[in-house]
């Protein structure tokens, strides 16, 4: 028998965990400081739309549209807090897409539970409190996968009444939430909106663009008729040609990536703990729900189940981009964190499943069970998993979690330098903690610069040529130089010409006095030799190549 209950109880299971990610989210959002990224975000947002149209020519080309949505949004206000809010907001409305797709598919307590499991997550609290895209593109393709599953078909009656809903049962052998059928014709339009969706989400970051073979994974396991295959088609065509473009221009930017390793086992353990829960308490039950959800059938024929859609999101962008970065190392969990939403969903529905099992058993017995009571028992289980999670969430607001603090390393410059101190940045990206936090190096002179980032179209200036710096150099008794810490390294060999010249002239005419390390960056006092140390030196590496002909003589 249906348990009437009321409409309004499927919006509350869509709401809720909005506003629970809303609020863990602006908890510690303000932390203090702005790590490399942020930093690169907030100086390009700022600048003109002409200067950052200039700069996308030559690099960040992937990022353009995500700094386009963001220079209204920090001309109103440029602060750290502004910076980071559309990506809070957008984690927010993630979690109300995700419930939204458990109520569709399943019933109202499975997408309450999956929106809630989603806010928790630390993953997504790390990202929410980012002042990059991938948030916004998590909610693209949040979004982008219930306008498929709309598109594909309307919701047979009985679904989606309410909370604690009980729901008609279903036949032997169905999938866990069956909901999605074909009787009806498809409208042109649905698939219109779904192309528009994940065409701009593929624009925030181009690697979004494996959500679309997730969805068509999909349709694949649900078997659908030829017509839904031809809709879906003619979207995800549209998809292409709108990210052909965009991908031309960042293949030839390809070198800003060229950091990333081709990934290893470390990579995927990592990434299983990053969706399902970094610890062990969390992580166990959490994928013995997603199995328990696995059990039943995925699909029947011409019907999308929950577990048809959120598998295939869950794994398949995941699994590309580690398969292709085996040749083509491409791969960082934050390019795939939109197909994160598929883990709550899937453990929801295995949680639904255990319930269901629990209901029919004490139901034998009690012959009643209250409406209100599983959905209830469910969220308490979510709240147990934020309470076990709760040290991880709080370390990730430590701005020392972050893999630099350029506003500790303005700090500490602000603290050291005098007004006129010459100022040396090694390599020339060090330059960033300036650009971000101008204060810290007010009044002092960057002996390199020629043009200004904006003024160029680069992100850190266009330095003066060899020559130039050479003369720039040779009156001054001390220079201070803000250097990455590997370029201090003895074996350190920058590729760049200029670089090496920065790096040869300073270990050739001056010695270190003093030096300040920061999280990401060394500030170091650098003071000109005098002829006796030169002489010293001279003589030690003389000894030192004397020595060294004497060792290879003797064996």
């Amino acid at each position: 028998m249906t348990v009437k209950c009321s409409r309004g109880a499927g919006a509350f299971a869509v709401g809720v965990p909005g506003v629970v990610m809303f609020a863990v989210g602006l908890w510690g959002i303000d932390r203090g400081g702005m790590w490399r990224d942020e930093a690169v975000t907030f100086q390009v947002a700022r600048r003109s739309l002409p200067q950052i149209w200039q700069l996308l020519h030559s690099v960040d080309a992937v990022h353009g549209l995500y700094y386009l949505l963001m220079h209204p949004v920090l001309a109103v206000h440029s602060g750290e807090v502004a910076l980071r809010l559309p990506s809070l907001c957008a984690a927010a409305v993630t979690a109300s897409l995700v419930a939204a797709l458990g109520v569709r598919l399943a019933r109202p307590r499975v997408g309450l539970w999956a929106g809630l499991l989603y806010a928790v997550t630390p993953m997504v609290g790390h990202f929410a409190q980012e002042g990059r895209s991938y948030a916004l593109v998590a909610a693209g393709g949040a979004g982008g996968t219930l306008l498929f599953v709309r598109a594909v078909g309307r919701r047979p009656p009985g679904r989606g009444v309410g909370v604690g809903c009980a729901v008609p049962r279903a036949p032997k052998g169905a999938p866990m939430g069956v909901s999605a059928q074909f009787p009806a014709p498809l409208k042109a339009t649905g698939w219109g909106v779904y192309g528009g969706v994940v065409g701009c989400t593929v624009l925030l970051h181009e690697m979004a663009v494996f959500v679309l073979l997730a969805h068509g994974c999909a349709l694949l396991l649900a078997r659908v008729p030829r017509r839904v295959w031809w809709g879906w088609g003619r979207a995800a065509g549209g998809v292409l040609l709108v990210l052909v473009p965009l991908g031309l221009v960042s293949g030839g930017q390809a070198g800003q990536v060229a950091w990333l390793e081709p990934p290893g086992g470390g990579a995927v353990e990592g990434l299983v703990r990053a969706f399902a829960g970094p610890t062990l308490p969390v992580l166990g039950p959490y994928l013995l729900l997603i199995v328990l959800a696995l059990c039943a059938p995925l699909a029947r024929r011409g019907e999308l189940s929950l577990p048809a859609v959120a598998l295939p999101l869950l794994l398949v962008p995941p699994a590309t981009l580690l398969a292709v970065s085996r040749h083509w190392p491409l791969f960082d969990d934050r390019y795939v964190l939109y197909a994160l939403a598929g883990a709550p969903l899937l453990a929801a529905a295995g949680a639904d499943r255990l319930a269901g099992a629990a209901v029919r058993l004490w139901g034998r017995r009690t012959r009643h069970v209250d409406v209100y009571a599983v959905p209830c028992l469910g969220v308490v289980g979510v709240a147990l998993v934020f309470v076990a999670q709760l040290p991880v969430l709080r370390a990730d607001r430590d701005p020392e979690r972050r893999p630099d603090n350029l506003a500790a390393v303005s700090a500490a410059a602000a603290r050291r330098l005098d007004h006129g101190d010459p100022v040396l940045f090694l390599p020339a990206l060090a330059r960033r903690a300036a650009v971000a936090y101008p204060k810290g190096f007010r009044g002092a002179a960057d002996i390199a610069l020629r043009e200004p980032g904006p003024v160029s179209g680069t992100l850190y200036g266009r330095e003066t040529g060899p020559g130039e710096l050479r003369r720039r150099l040779a009156g001054l008794d001390r220079v201070w130089v803000v250097a990455e810490p590997y370029a201090l390294r003895p074996g350190w060999y920058p590729p760049v010409p200029a670089e090496q010249v920065k790096l040869a002239l300073v270990r050739e005419q001056f010695v270190p006095r003093a030096e300040f390390v920061r999280k990401g960056s060394v500030i170091r006092l650098y003071v000109r030799r005098t002829s006796a140390e030169a002489e010293v030196e001279a003589k030690t590496e003389t000894e030192a190549d004397a020595a060294g002909v004497r060792s290879v003589g003797g064996r």
